[in-house]
């Protein structure tokens, strides 16, 4: 099988009708690093927008259990990519994320912008560092994934088409990034687990690495100080050179999208976890109720 093979095929399917084995390949053979990395920043980006992070630190589950809910949301993200969202699985992901959200009392907009991320960020992030740039196929199937994912949510008004879409997510954090408390402190929160990943030493160093990789939009919404520009072109080289040396690779044979049984949550996942049995628990009992769905 040759590096360009999975490509090949990608372009010769229809990027509607055909979209989630186009996005399947693309996200568990092509990119799996890359969008891995790409939907973390795709998170951090959600937490910019005040009325995300006052309910995410209002549950405390960012606090108190972050390696918890950063597996949850990739591994049910994981169970749609690779099985597709209409799989038994797929199903089941579904209605874990479904249960987790209509607790809640979040607003169609806030949804449809989470949403949006999951699209245009994987794009942006392989435009800047992937080993190749996405096709117009890819681009098109990943919309038409999310959009799909998007009405099984429930979610409403979502664009017909990818610059409209694109644009909604463009002009939603120039009207709504701003700098809030809770936006400070579920960004740490999270920039704490990044780091919890690697040696103790390392993690003075992995702090402002993390933020190089992070545009201003984002760093003033979280009150993070940006890293230093040397810091900021080494981590892009590394990144870019890592790329470089996966282009020279043969093509991956196996996708772990959804099979990753070394995650720090679910030992062994897949084998012997259901999907629907994930996501988080019960809203804690002193929640403001203003915050809750009646």
């Amino acid at each position: 099988m040759g590096r360009w093979d999975n490509l090949r095929h990608i372009l010769s399917l229809d990027p509607e009708r055909d979209h989630q084995e186009i996005y399947r390949l693309s996200s568990g053979f092509e990119f799996p690093w890359d969008y891995q990395r790409s939907m973390e920043f795709a998170l951090f980006r959600t937490y910019c927008v005040p009325s995300i992070s006052t309910l995410l630190a209002a549950t405390r589950e960012f606090e108190l259990r972050p390696q918890r809910r950063y597996d949850d949301t990739a591994l049910l993200i994981a169970e749609m990519m690779e099985h597709g969202y209409d799989s038994p699985r797929g199903k089941a992901a579904l209605r874990s994320i479904n249960r987790a959200h209509n607790r809640f009392r979040i607003s169609n907009d806030d949804m449809l912008y989470v949403l949006s991320t999951f699209v245009f960020e994987p794009v942006r992030w392989l435009d800047r560092f992937g080993w190749r740039r996405l096709s117009s196929h890819e681009r098109l199937a990943a919309f038409h994934f999310y959009r799909a994912v998007g009405a099984r949510m429930g979610i409403r008004s979502i664009p017909s088409g990818y610059a409209e879409f694109e644009q909604f997510n463009v002009d939603f954090e120039r009207r709504h990034f701003t700098y809030t408390a809770t936006n400070a402190a579920i960004g740490r929160y999270t920039l704490e687990l990044f780091c919890s990943w690697y040696p103790p030493a390392s993690r003075p160093l992995i702090r402002p690495a993390l933020r190089s990789l992070m545009d201003r939009p984002l760093l003033d919404a979280f009150g993070f100080p940006p890293a230093p520009p040397w810091l900021t072109a080494l981590s892009e080289a590394g990144v870019r050179f890592r790329s470089a040396v996966v282009r020279e690779l043969p093509p991956r044979r196996h996708s772990k999208l959804a099979n990753d049984p070394k995650n720090r949550t679910y030992p062994g996942y897949p084998t012997g976890y259901d999907p629907s049995e994930m996501g988080a628990g019960e809203p804690p009992a002193d929640i403001d109720p203003s915050l809750l769905r009646r």
